[in-house]
Order: C-alpha cells, then sequence, then structure tokens
C-alpha cells in the first residue's frame, strides 16, 4: 500500500498557465521526491493596459511518501 501526500503550490510565468505549472512542478520537485500527479485547483491572469502580463495557477501536487 502507498501512502501519498497532497501539497498547495503557488506559481506564475509572464508566458502561460502551462508554463506556471510547469515551473511549479520543476520547483517543487527540487525538495520533494516522488511526485506522482498534479492537479490545477485554479488559474488566474494579471491585466496592465489590457493585456495579460503574467498567468498564474493554484497546484495540488500528489507524491508518495516512502
Amino acid at each position: 500500500m502507498a501512502v501519498l501526500k497532497v501539497i498547495e503550490v503557488l506559481s506564475n510565468s509572464s508566458k502561460s498557465w502551462e508554463d506556471a505549472t510547469k515551473k511549479a512542478v520543476k520547483e517543487a520537485s527540487k525538495t520533494v521526491n516522488n511526485i506522482k500527479s498534479v492537479y490545477v485547483q485554479d488559474q488566474s491572469a494579471v491585466v496592465s493596459d489590457g493585456e495579460v502580463v503574467e498567468f498564474r495557477v493554484n497546484l495540488k501536487l500528489t507524491f508518495e511518501v516512502k
């Protein structure tokens, strides 16, 4: 039987929500081992002068505890 843990992670990117998600997983994997999945819980963006300037994601990362 595997024991899994879920943590919440926030990330941002000037490119896209997908890039923000990839950045979050890459950064979290520096200290969290055995990441199994990521669930994008929420997305938002910052707008300046009628243009999207920042994409933000709120993620749930699931990893196996050994």
